[in-house]
């Protein structure tokens, strides 16, 4: 029997991916950008970094995204924990970085069960659509939302990286993150789907689920393992 409570198919795998969003004080982009650049190799000696950017459009200004891999809650315990003994990282990268920042924000998701993390095929940019979802999780919205991210993949209008959902943060909110070769190639790709009919039939059908939207272009950094 399923319960009328039920949120959709049960997340079996333990892994989950972290989402990291600094607001850096106004003219520190670039020293702060600098510095982690140069000392990356240092947090990356503990867990896997899946893609760091920059945020060119949307929101805020003076923002860098940054997506962290963890085999599970104790596996994300225990690099905490050594981060906070590493005299390295702590002394060379946090300390004096911590007042080039003005705010931090950071969700935990898991991939959805019917996408997993795709590596794009050469260097691009990044979009990150997020989504705001109706309470009942994909019990409710899951269906028509992967069939509207679908018809976009299946006409090739972008590439699909991954789809998320929070468990920690916002609630019943859904990340995209979609590769393309140029802010222009996706202007155009957007365009077209917008007069494709199957298209618009799918987002359709999933906009009765959606109770607010929102992006941002991201650029990665030299050292992002998602170019």
């Amino acid at each position: 029997m399923c319960s009328s409570f039920a949120t959709g198919p049960r997340q079996y795998d333990g892994t989950f991916y972290e989402f990291r969003t600094y607001c850096l004080k106004p003219s520190k982009m670039n020293e702060y950008m600098e510095k982690i650049k140069k000392n990356i190799h240092l947090r990356t000696a503990h867990s896997e970094l899946v893609g760091f950017w920059s945020v060119e459009f949307g929101g805020r200004m003076n923002k860098v995204f940054h997506i962290w891999k963890y085999d599970n809650f104790a596996h994300r315990t225990e690099v905490r924990k050594a981060l906070a003994k590493d005299r390295e990282w702590q002394e060379q990268f946090l300390i004096p970085s911590l007042a080039l920042i003005d705010k931090q924000e950071f969700e935990i998701a898991y991939l959805v069960p019917w996408s997993k993390l795709e590596k794009p095929p050469k260097e691009g940019v990044y979009e990150l659509a997020t989504f705001q979802m109706k309470p009942g999780g994909p019990a409710l919205w899951g269906e028509p939302f992967k069939r509207a991210v679908n018809a976009h993949v299946n006409r090739g209008y972008s590439k699909l990286v991954g789809v998320f959902h929070t468990e920690y943060g916002t609630l019943n909110r859904v990340h995209v993150l979609w590769w393309n070769e140029s802010a222009d190639s996706r202007a155009a790709g957007r365009h077209e789907s917008h007069e494709d009919p199957r298209v618009v039939a799918a987002v359709r059908e999933s906009v009765n689920y959606l109770v607010s939207q929102q992006n941002m272009l991201l650029i990665p950094a030299s050292f992002s393992p998602l170019k």
